[in-house]
């Protein structure tokens, strides 16, 4: 059944989790995602090829909260595979191409809740890839916060431990840590 955008009974929205890294952005994804399968709704969860860190297709949380999902290499191939979800989940949105945007509100304009993690920052503390983009068109906002792995205060920054200068390195806690503001600036 195709449905108009704005249909009477279908109604979407989007809702976007960001914050820095360990800040549990894929655990608040996951629990949203697991709750919407335990009210029997239809649930597709999606994460980049790229990210192979803890599995190549479960999203898997720091703390090992785990789901099943579908690993893609561009955002287009969301559109085709969420045709009949009712809850459409996104993790790790900074590594998807610039389609993601548009591939998120076409899905939310044909009543699909979707629901997206991402990091708001990259490592140097500058807007990261497509979030910015998703936050503004987001209905509802989450910003989760962690600890200062330096002095113990709320976090929001991604500080990388490790030399490399390339704005996408997937690493742990063996390459970033979360910073203050303070902590981050001062290096």
């Amino acid at each position: 059944m195709f449905i108009e955008p704005g249909m009477p009974g279908k109604k979407g929205w989007i809702e976007m989790i960001s914050g820095c890294m360990f800040s549990g952005k894929t655990e608040e994804l996951i629990r949203r995602l697991k709750r919407a399968q335990i009210a029997g709704q239809k649930v597709e969860i999606f994460k980049p090829a790229m990210d192979g860190r803890y599995d190549e297709n479960d999203i898997i949380s720091h703390d090992a909260s785990r789901i099943q999902s579908t690993p893609v290499a561009n955002a287009r191939n969301i559109l085709l595979l969420a045709s009949e979800a009712d809850v459409v989940g996104i993790d790790e949105a900074q590594f998807f191409d610039a389609d993601i945007s548009g591939v998120v509100e076409e899905l939310a304009s044909f009543g699909k809740r979707m629901i997206i993690a991402g990091l708001d920052m990259d490592f140097t503390g500058k807007p990261f890839g497509p979030v910015p983009d998703l936050l503004a068109k987001a209905e509802y906002i989450t910003k989760l916060h962690a600890i200062c792995m330096q002095c113990g205060d709320i976090a929001s920054y991604s500080f990388r431990k490790a030399k490399v200068g390339d704005q996408i390195l997937i690493g742990e806690k063996d390459a970033y840590e979360p910073r203050c503001r303070y902590c981050f600036n001062k290096g």
